[in-house]
């Protein structure tokens, strides 16, 4: 470990301070969901994009407007229905009569925290656009290319149970989301304080803005900076590996269930998300926990189970508990 572990550790007191501020803000209005929470945390910090899984009424599109409310920051949210168009995404070229000239409208992408809700609905053209905009950090609306603004985090909601009038984002698609999380049902403590806050018709918690957008970039920075012992970089990769030749990490029993392991964005986001739960921590440092912690989120949809594995209803969050239960721990 480096000597100027402690000089890093006073940075990130010192740059995190505006996490407490966020987290109380929007505590007001979330009951519970610290992982939802969290997770969108290591998103801010790391210019990733989520995936939000979980069925009606958990607070998914609450939680992402709430985020938005509390950073002083430009936020849409976008409703993908099925008969939306790119253009509606991205913007398009109005003609002017008067000038006989063609206007560039922008659309909603143009943004810093984009609410994608319900992505699934919509039919690939428009998928591929939002898609697009999310890797390259850019839209092109006729011959003109224009570069979004920074932060641009896309965090998008899917609906597990519903398939009737869907279109299910294909695996190379999904691969682009840095993290997919998986939201659950409250506790009945949590419902609890649920039904005490929301169960009225009058006037309800509002979030303020707590955060600037450049508390975030700063925060980015010394995020980059964690340390990262060679081992911790050496665990990640077998770990990655062991979803691609599980044969050659004493897993014979998952090469039938396997069908695409994890792709090398596997790597570079668990490392990325690995050093931003650091941050959270307060730890200038990664540890084999933070790696554990994060990395069913950055896998999960990244591992591709083949027939057999569907046909046993081995799911690829069963093959990817094995391989942690087998890699050795640094």
């Amino acid at each position: 470990m480096p000597a100027d572990i402690t000089e890093l550790n006073e940075q990130i007191q010192r740059e995190s301070e505006f996490i407490d501020n966020l987290y109380t803000e929007v505590g007001k209005i979330i009951v519970g969901q610290k992982y939802m929470i969290e997770r969108l945390m290591i998103a801010l910090l790391t210019n990733g994009h989520i995936l939000l899984e979980g069925v009606p009424g958990l607070a998914k599109t609450l939680a992402v407007n709430t985020l938005s409310k509390t950073i002083n920051t430009k936020f849409q949210r976008i409703q993908f229905t099925p008969d939306l168009l790119p253009a509606d995404l991205i913007g398009t070229l109005i003609y002017n009569q008067k000038d006989g000239e063609f206007t560039t409208k922008k659309g909603p992408i143009f943004s810093n925290i984009i609410l994608a809700d319900e992505i699934n609905r919509s039919p690939a053209k428009v998928q591929s656009a939002l898609l697009e905009a999310m890797q390259e950090r850019q839209v092109t609306i006729g011959e003109e290319t224009f570069l979004l603004d920074d932060p641009f985090l896309v965090l998008a909601t899917q609906n597990p149970i519903e398939q009737e009038g869907t279109y299910p984002l294909p695996e190379a698609q999904v691969d682009r989301f840095m993290l997919k999380i998986k939201i659950d049902y409250p506790n009945k403590e949590e419902e609890r304080e649920i039904l005490r806050r929301m169960a009225h018709t009058n006037s309800k918690p509002v979030a303020n803005p707590v955060v600037e957008p450049d508390m975030i970039i700063r925060a980015r920075q010394v995020t980059d900076n964690v340390y990262m012992d060679e081992k911790i970089a050496n665990y990640i990769i077998d770990l990655v590996f062991a979803t691609r030749q599980p044969e050659e990490h004493g897993l014979d029993d998952l090469k039938p269930l396997i069908q695409y392991g994890a792709s090398p964005r596997a790597s570079i986001y668990l490392t990325l998300a690995s050093k931003a739960h650091a941050f959270l921590q307060r730890r200038g440092y990664v540890t084999p926990d933070d790696v554990r912690a994060i990395g069913m989120d950055v896998l999960r949809h990244r591992v591709t189970v083949t027939y057999e594995a569907e046909a046993e209803e081995i799911t690829s969050e069963e093959v990817i508990k094995q391989v942690f239960a087998q890699i050795e721990v640094p």
